[in-house]
């Protein structure tokens, strides 16, 4: 039921990223339980049982490519997958690796080419594009993947295009991270401007941000596994086993919108449930108003 202005999104993407999982469930660094923020972050998403179309993870799943490490992950989303009913769809990052990625993952053959792939959710469609580069931390888009990208754009979807990659192609304040950048920004600006790209996804940057890139919004999720602190002296770049959090996509039929969701226990401070929800949709819109919005006069 419409309670307001806006009506219920037409898809819901959750956007997970930079899990950096390890063989035989290693913290990471010594330090970060990555397994146990997964775990966290699955049971939060089981609760939008009903609600999910699909689960995108934008790369870095495992710290080292190592393929129990992607078993881990997968034996964590897919049961959650299958669950709410949502697509399932795994990015390339920088620091997994294409050849085990394929045969843990995607039960392809062990090849060590690009990993894109298509996905229609309904009439939105989800364009996972590897911007890995073999060997190295930075992203890149040679020739071909540009073409293929430019292919697949060719054909607008009924409900837009979402495209999920691990380098996000906006400035991060992280002076570091410049150096891992993705190249061939122009490049690929030049093939999505114009096109009905509606959103890109990106991940690898450790905290939540958004911006724009050829006049698209690009929203970045942040990792389970760690986070980097921007509060952090100029020059340093320091991360943080805390601040976890993954993001929720709402794709309406004229915007999106994202929406950042914290991972881990934390002390209730309020909560309405569904059974008061279910009394406001029993109201007219004027009872609702007296019910909920009302200021109350304090308590003794």
């Amino acid at each position: 039921m419409q309670l307001g202005r806006y009506p219920s999104a037409r898809h819901v993407v959750a956007h997970v990223s930079d899990t950096h999982l390890l063989a035989a469930g290693a913290p990471l660094g010594g330090v970060a339980d990555t397994v146990t923020a997964l775990e966290r972050t699955t049971r939060q998403l089981a609760r939008l049982d009903g609600t999910l179309d699909a689960i995108v993870v934008t790369g870095d799943v495992t710290d080292l490519g190592e393929p129990d490490a992607y078993r881990r992950v997968r034996a964590a989303l897919e049961p959650l997958a299958a669950e709410t009913g949502a697509e399932l769809i795994w990015v390339m990052g920088n620091h997994d690796e294409r050849a085990v990625f394929r045969s843990e993952l995607l039960d392809e053959p062990a090849t060590d080419q690009p990993v894109h792939q298509v996905t229609q959710v309904g009439g939105l469609r989800i364009i996972a594009l590897d911007t890995s580069v073999p060997g190295y931390h930075h992203g890149a888009l040679d020739a071909a993947s540009l073409a293929w990208l430019d292919a697949v754009l060719a054909d607008p979807a009924p409900e837009g295009t979402l495209i999920a990659m691990h380098h996000a192609p906006i400035a991060t304040p992280l002076a570091l991270m410049d150096v891992l950048e993705l190249r061939d920004q122009d490049e690929l600006a030049d093939i999505v401007r114009g096109r009905d790209v509606r959103m890109i996804l990106g991940g690898h940057l450790h905290y939540a941000t958004s911006g724009m890139f050829a006049g698209i919004p690009v929203s970045v999720a942040g990792a389970t596994a760690y986070t980097m602190d921007l509060s952090a002296p100029p020059g340093e770049l320091v991360g943080l086993d805390g601040g976890r959090s993954f993001t929720l996509v709402h794709v309406y039929d004229d915007s999106i919108v994202t929406s950042v969701v914290p991972v881990g226990p934390f002390p209730l401070v309020t909560s309405f449930g569904a059974e008061f929800l279910a009394e406001l949709e029993r109201l007219t819109p004027e009872e609702r108003l007296d019910r909920f919005s009302r200021k109350r006069p304090p308590g003794p």
